[in-house]
């Protein structure tokens, strides 16, 4: 038995390696040769979307023929293949052909995606694990997805944010098949292809703004049969399931290195899987000593997980441990309106809450003998679980992020829709005696309901498209032709801090409200974005006071003074606007429970304060560059 398992484990292990590598090789011939022809811009023509729709198209052309061939036994090697490259091709050309006229990924420089391309442009230029903004810091936020991502666009000679568009549409085209060659170990194989066709469809609508995390949330479905198969067999023997055992913890392992609330929903899923599998053996035995098989499995799952967690937590634990404590953070100080209510995707009329309506139906209807729908029911209710915990943590002045869990809630009801979909078809086809008409009808439906849906991808991502052409981008370009905005200065910026201070990057702090900079070039910053973003080690709060404390000053004497006493490392540099009272820079503070939970507010310098030798000024376009010497 431990021989048949360490045989199919390899195997699986080795298929996907290749899956991956031909999702990668798929994406990267996809992105190249939309990158030769001049598009014009996806927010000023439809042209983008039109060519994305025959693109998407001939994808699901060649998932259906690998289905044909998987259903009818023909050619399962080609098949199999035909697979992998229908799904990353459905991937790179739904991403990246409306893209294709812009470098910058889904919402641009904006947002969120300004810390994650920070993130990585960090990781570009070196491999050590270091803070995306804060000097002499390890990282808080886990670098999995980003350490590999700098990796790639260091072999390219690429800068970090440049990279950042095409490795994430590659990395989800990645996981796609990864996760199909997953559900091919656990369902027959063309229902597999199916499955992971309405995941990834699923997730590129709405999960893809946040690749990193997606690769992550298309992995959750199949992985929660493999949990609920590894905690709960009745009726095997007891070695059966240690396979699925070791495969759950090395998912939690590396959704540990890639993204936190993730880990932490799965984790919290695979608990609850434990507790019921023990239920559910102590009714059926009567005995206390049937809970150590289940309790053991978790266990194993824990450490397995926590040893690949310690890849990317090690250093930031160590930190926490020996070093200064870390401030309780202010991540999770976020409660939108979404944030106070229970999703229910399934109630929406729109295909996606058909989809998820068929789901939850099929889960209620199957959860008494249909193991998928156990384990893809007790993940919704751990999802709900964690809105519902998420919302009573407001009491304690925080919150869990449980808005963010409703892209996660659509993929397993999604993946449960298919399901649903594919045996309520069955059933009618077996009603109505065999009618290969009701068969004809089902296959339409089916085909219909997925261009449909497949083609409305580009309009519900519309938003993030369009930010991606209207923000400026590290060449100081805006790829909707339109003027671009201060960013354009950046490479002057960079080029006089380059002269000021010969060198490396990184020996340079840089203290700015702009920090888009840090996102495009691999300076340090002295205070991030908002603390929400911040390292809990850097101490945010207490910089900011600093930083405001500055412009009481009245010498330069003074300034440097205080530069000199700071606990951190002090700014060789600052980027500042000009102001009406002098030198500005625009702050920002945590204002939770409030929405939005974030207060700007400016500080202001007088320009006597830089005028001494010790520093050296220069205006560059909307910018002042003060260079301490």
């Amino acid at each position: 038995m431990p021989n048949r398992v360490m045989r199919t484990a390899l195997s699986t292990s080795a298929e996907a390696v290749a899956a991956a590598v031909v999702a990668a090789a798929v994406a990267a011939v996809g992105l190249y040769a939309f990158s030769l022809v001049q598009w014009p811009a996806f927010n000023s023509s439809n042209v983008t979307r039109a060519v994305a729709t025959v693109g998407q198209v001939a994808a699901l052309a060649v998932l259906a023929a690998s289905v044909v061939m998987l259903r009818l036994r023909r050619s399962p090697r080609v098949a199999t293949l035909l697979s992998w490259i229908g799904l990353s091709g459905f991937v790179t050309v739904t991403l990246g052909m409306p893209l294709a006229a812009t470098k910058l990924y889904l919402f641009g420089i904006s947002v969120d995606q300004e810390f994650r391309t920070e993130y990585l442009t960090r990781l570009t230029d070196s491999p050590a694990l270091a803070d995306m903004t804060y000097a002499d810091l390890p990282p808080y936020y886990p670098a999995g997805w980003f350490w590999v991502g700098g990796r790639v666009a260091d072999a390219l000679g690429m800068a970090g944010w440049e990279a950042y568009k095409p490795y994430a549409i590659a990395s989800l085209a990645v996981a796609a098949v990864v996760s199909l060659v997953l559900w091919r170990s656990l369902v027959r194989a063309d229902l597999a292809v199916l499955a992971a066709l309405g995941v990834t469809a699923l997730m590129l609508a709405y999960g893809s703004p946040e690749a990193y995390g997606a690769t992550i949330a298309v992995m959750i479905p199949p992985v929660l049969i493999l949990a609920w198969g590894a905690l709960h067999r009745p009726g095997s023997t007891r070695g059966a399931g240690w396979g699925a055992v070791v495969g759950t913890g090395l998912f939690l392992g590396v959704a540990a290195t890639v993204y936190t609330l993730y880990l932490g929903i799965a984790a919290f899923t695979v608990v609850l899987m434990a507790v019921v599998a023990a239920v559910l053996r102590y009714r059926e035995n009567r005995s206390l000593a049937v809970l150590l098989d289940p309790a053991l499995r978790l266990v194993v799952i824990a450490g397995i997980s926590g040893l690949l967690a310690l890849t990317v937590w090690a250093p930031y634990l160590l930190a926490s441990l020996t070093g200064s404590t870390a401030e309780s953070g202010t991540a999770l100080h976020y409660l939108p309106e979404s944030g106070s209510e229970l999703p229910f995707p399934m109630a929406q009329f729109t295909l996606t809450g058909a989809l998820c309506l068929v789901g939850t139906l099929w889960i209620v209807v199957r959860v008494r003998d249909s193991r998928r729908a156990q384990a893809l029911g007790l993940g919704v209710v751990a999802v709900y679980g964690w809105c519902l915990l998420s919302m009573l943590a407001t009491v304690a002045g925080t919150t869990l992020l449980g808005f963010r869990l409703e892209a996660v809630l659509v993929l397993i009801l999604g993946a449960a829709g298919v399901f649903g979909f594919l045996e309520g078809a069955r059933a009618l086809y077996l009603v109505a005696s065999e009618s290969p008409r009701v068969r004809t009808v089902s296959v339409a439906v089916g085909i219909v309901g997925a261009v449909a849906f497949a083609q409305d991808i580009p309009h519900v991502l519309q938003n993030e498209i369009t930010v991606a052409y209207t923000d400026t981008d590290g060449d100081g370009v805006r790829a909707d032709q339109r003027p671009p905005s201060a960013v354009s200065y950046y490479g002057e910026v960079d080029a006089a801090l380059q002269e000021a201070r010969p060198g490396p990057r990184t020996d340079t702090v840089l203290l700015t409200s702009d920090t888009t900079f840090l996102a495009y070039h691999p300076y340090f910053g002295f205070q991030g974005l908002t603390s929400h973003y911040a390292n809990p080690l850097a101490e945010f709060a207490a910089r900011a006071d600093a930083i405001e404390s500055w412009s009481d000053l009245r010498s330069s004497d003074e300034l440097i003074a205080a530069l000199d006493a700071l606990p951190w490392r002090a700014p060789d540099a600052f980027l500042f606007r000009r102001g009406a009272d002098g030198y500005t820079l625009r702050l920002a503070e945590d204002v939770y429970p409030n929405d939005p939970n974030v207060r700007r507010y400016t500080v202001s310098y007088p320009e006597s304060l830089f005028d001494d030798p010790r520093f050296e000024i220069r205006e560059i376009g909307p910018f002042v560059l003060v260079v301490r010497t």
